[in-house]
């Protein structure tokens, strides 16, 4: 348990670290390729910030550990609404662009309905990933093609990203990717271990333990965006998580190895996310209406972090009794 625990641990600190590496070396290289920013913003740093999950997903499949990756998909969405954005707006309420509210965020409940009706069956199969990823790619190419760099999905004004040499950022790049497989698979071997120590499902440890692990950078990340001014593209930032999450992160267990969903999936964990999409939406629509609203963007304060961080609270207590 103790050598587990450390697993764990350690998997953490150094996923998060080499997810920055992988995406500064990234980035760099398709900088010095000439790609766009919006282009490595909406790509490279969309898919780097979801790097730990994805790698841990892919790990855990091959590892046999498929309900593992599935609740990390799950819980790592359920992590982003109630407690990144949760915890953010209760240290800066913001504002939200306008643009997020009419087209990312019914592209996400879109999203969430259109899953949901691929799992009702109770099985994650290769079609049910393969349409998960082709709808990912379509959006991805929708959101390039229509809204251009001003969208807050592509926003990069508040990403820090360094600017190497081809040789130095191949060599990040490579070092970055290396360490991201070396430390998922500590992290879900770890994680694994802890699971048949306490008796409890792969599952729960994935929505739980594994899940707050990955959602760590978004937190980190979406914090000091606010708190540097940049609350406009906080929530963008979730929400290009989110999608990432579902149509990437919980399409591959589906594609490596078909998955026979647990009876709480649907009725418990995906509800719940499911739940929380649809209050954020609730609340974005109620604060274009705030009277601190302004030039159509939603105005979201510390009353409605308080319910996210509530809501996620209460969403924990339900898993512990059900477990």
């Amino acid at each position: 348990m103790l050598l587990a625990s450390i697993a764990i641990l350690l998997g953490f600190i150094i996923l998060i670290w080499s997810a920055d590496l992988f995406v500064a070396g990234a980035a760099s290289i398709a900088e010095n390729l000439g790609l766009s920013p919006a282009l490595i913003g909406l790509t490279i740093v969309s898919i780097g910030t979801s790097a730990p999950e994805i790698l841990v997903s892919f790990t855990a499949s091959f590892a046999g550990a498929g309900e593992l990756a599935i609740g990390n998909a799950i819980g790592s969405n359920i992590a982003n609404i109630g407690l990144v954005l949760g915890v953010t707006l209760l240290a800066v309420p913001m504002f939200v662009h306008a643009d997020c509210v009419r087209k990312e965020l019914p592209a996400l409940l879109a999203v969430t309905a259109g899953v949901a009706i691929l799992i009702l069956d109770g099985e994650l199969s290769r079609l049910d990933g393969g349409l998960m990823l082709a709808s990912l790619a379509l959006i991805l190419y929708l959101m390039m093609r229509r809204q251009g760099p001003e969208s807050p999905l592509l926003d990069t004004s508040d990403e820090d990203l360094p600017h190497f040499a081809m040789g130095r950022a191949w060599l990040t790049f490579i070092l970055g990717l290396a360490l991201l497989i070396a430390s998922s698979r500590m992290l879900v071997w770890g994680a694994t271990e802890v699971a048949l120590f306490l008796g409890v499902s792969k599952l729960v440890i994935g929505l739980t333990i594994v899940a707050i692990g990955t959602s760590l950078p978004e937190l980190a990340a979406t914090m000091a965006s606010s708190l540097r001014g940049h609350t406009e593209i906080a929530v963008g930032n979730v929400i290009g998580s989110n999608l990432f999450n579902l149509l990437a992160v919980m399409a591959i267990p589906g594609i490596i190895l078909p998955e026979q969903l647990d009876a709480h999936v649907l009725t418990r964990d995906y509800s719940s996310m499911a739940a929380l999409t649809v209050i954020l939406a609730l609340t974005l629509f109620l604060g274009r209406r705030h009277p601190c609203s302004k030039d159509g963007r939603a105005y979201l304060g510390r009353g409605v972090g308080t319910l996210f961080v509530a809501l996620y609270a209460g969403y924990y207590y339900w898993l512990y009794q059900t477990r």
